[in-house]
């Protein structure tokens, strides 16, 4: 095969966008775009299926472009949606880069914000929407947008969306656009549930898998360790940190309370420029936390899991899951934060006793066992509150109990206390123990005899 055989030429797309993608650096498809774009471009529904950092953005913003061409009347003519506000912009980067050379209007809609310099973008019209569901809803539902034109229409991470229980807006949004229009989907992962979507959204789709379903990049080295407890999660983070070549690294952790409590630990140390994002933060602060990371000013991210997709960065050295994500399918998309664009990367996952059982899970889907590594001998194992052995063994419980219904589990059974026979004496004692009402009825029955 000649090398124009497998470059960009070989889509016919046009000059402009052409002249874009060689000054955005892309020198040739990767796997998705190779098999998603041909079919998109020749009006197919398709149904892309690849893990994060394949490049599937472009596989469908690459035809999406194509297709609109060049700025037509007010309305929008492209819809694409997507799970959470980092990855709306991430999109909308994409299209800005790719369509630099074209006079497309690109509109991006996110909650978070206001809706009055967003409704002013669409007045002004639009050829692309990319938005969040929630938001696309709200506008539609005031009048703003008219769907009448929309001919396409991509669902992006959906099993994302899925997760973050979005269906009742995706299903009240393909009540309100035509029926006739073409439709893409793509998901980093192919459960039943994403299934049970491609068959209601799609019309005889073509299928394309360029890796199972759940699998993670092979530029990416996996380690776990087994730790028993948060305040050793916090030795080990340090230590790693020390000494390993940890050049930029994201943080995940499963709550905003941890969140906080890993970003002030890491600020009080000498680590270097350190940020965090979570739901709880502004828009603004989210949005420049991530600039100055990608810049490279920002060696530390802190974050849950609102920032695991839609955060295309180079040159990733680390992702640590200091937290076991519960959603087993964003394990699969938190490490696929580095080893992108065929870089090298590591992803570290601490687990606790209560979080082994999810890792299985999560080791089941991905269809491999992560390299188990022993905690090093600097590192300081503190011991476990009494507290928080309660809590892993209340969430045990819970887990053992999830997988056997009969499991009465250690939290459940109380001892019960035989009954005596009370006396006449105690009676009497009993009742003037008890409420103010109960000894002044005792006193009233008494003062009658």
């Amino acid at each position: 095969m000649t090398n124009e055989a497998v470059g960009f030429e070989a889509f016919k797309l046009n000059k402009q966008l052409l002249n874009a993608i060689e000054e955005a650096g892309y020198t040739s498809p990767t796997v998705i775009q190779e098999k998603a774009i041909p079919l998109a471009l020749a009006g197919h529904d398709v149904l892309g299926i690849a893990q994060t950092g394949t490049g599937k953005t472009a596989a469908y913003v690459l035809p999406l472009l194509m297709k609109t061409k060049y700025a037509q009347g007010k309305l929008p003519r492209a819809l694409v949606l997507a799970p959470t506000r980092e990855l709306v912009m991430q999109i909308e980067k994409v299209c800005s880069d790719l369509g630099k050379y074209t006079d497309l209007r690109v509109v991006c809609l996110y909650g978070g914000i206001g809706p009055k310099t967003q409704i002013e973008q669409i007045e002004e019209g639009v050829d692309i929407i990319i938005s969040t569901p929630g938001r696309f809803m709200d506008l539609y539902k005031k009048g703003v947008i008219l769907t009448k034109e929309l001919k396409t229409m991509v669902l992006d991470e959906a099993d994302k969306m899925m997760d973050m229980g979005f269906m009742p807006q995706i299903r009240a949004i393909l009540e309100v656009i035509p029926v006739k229009r073409q439709n893409l989907l793509f998901s980093a992962t192919f459960a039943p549930r994403v299934e049970g979507l491609a068959a209601e959204f799609l019309e005889f789709p073509e299928r394309v898998e360029v890796t199972p379903s759940a699998t993670t990049a092979e530029t990416i080295a996996q380690i776990k360790y087994f730790v028993p407890n948060i305040r050793t999660k916090l030795n080990l983070l340090e230590h790693l940190l020390l000494l390993e070549d940890v050049t930029r690294a994201i943080i995940f952790t499963r709550s905003r309370k941890n969140a906080e409590e890993v970003y002030q630990f890491l600020s009080r140390t000498k680590f270097g420029e350190v940020r965090v994002i979570h739901a709880n933060k502004g828009q603004n602060t989210r949005i420049n936390s991530m600039d100055d990371f990608k810049a490279g000013d920002v060696r530390l991210l802190v974050a849950t899991d609102v920032a695991s997709r839609g955060l295309d960065v180079s040159l990733v050295s680390h992702v640590i899951n200091f937290d076991v994500p519960l959603i087993y399918e964003d394990y699969v998309h938190r490490i696929g934060r580095t080893g992108r664009a065929e870089n090298e990367g590591k992803a570290v996952t601490f687990i606790n006793p209560a979080e082994a059982w999810h890792f299985e899970k999560i080791e089941s889907l991905i269809r491999m066992d992560v390299p188990e590594m022993q905690i090093p001998q600097p590192v300081f194992i503190t011991e476990t509150p009494f507290a928080e052995k309660q809590i892993y063994a209340r969430e045990l419980d819970k887990l053992k109990q999830k997988e056997n219904p009969d499991y009465k589990g250690a939290f459940h059974e109380k001892k019960s206390k035989p009954k005596k026979n009370i006396g006449k004496g105690e009676k009497v004692k009993a009742k003037k123990s008890g409420s103010k009402k109960n000894r002044n009825q005792l006193k009233t029955k008494n003062q009658k005899k």
